[in-house]
């Protein structure tokens, strides 16, 4: 049996959160955003550690870091995805292009893509 203030507290129970939306799947400009963020992270990683391979691409501790975020942020708009869930896709992406030993591959064409930044 409830009693009137058992009633009342259950009452004032904030209802269950609605279940999230799946994001929005990436389109081709958004995956290759990601793809380019996971490797400037990756290369400015080797950088930082002495890695000569990373070494020989430009300096990217600043304007890696500075793409990486922005394009970070525009997946989080496009997607509507929260912050965890486009860390866990950049961190997935990271380990595949490591997997696949793609960074060397790609970097031209990222490099390309960050000039046309400006940053």
């Amino acid at each position: 049996m409830l009693t009137p203030f058992l009633a009342a507290a259950l009452a004032l129970q904030p209802a269950p959160a609605p279940a999230s939306p799946e994001p929005a799947p990436l389109s081709q400009e958004n995956r290759a955003l990601l793809r380019c963020a996971a490797a400037f992270a990756l290369v400015a990683q080797g950088q930082a550690a002495g890695d000569p391979a990373a070494k020989e691409w430009p300096d990217l501790s600043s304007r890696g870091r500075e793409f990486f975020v922005r394009a970070l942020a525009q997946l989080m708009d496009a997607t509507g995805a929260d912050r965890a869930g486009i860390a866990a896709l950049a961190n997935a992406e990271a380990q595949a292009l490591s997997a696949n030993a793609e960074v060397q591959k790609i970097m031209p064409t990222c490099l390309l893509m960050l000039e046309a930044t400006k940053l």
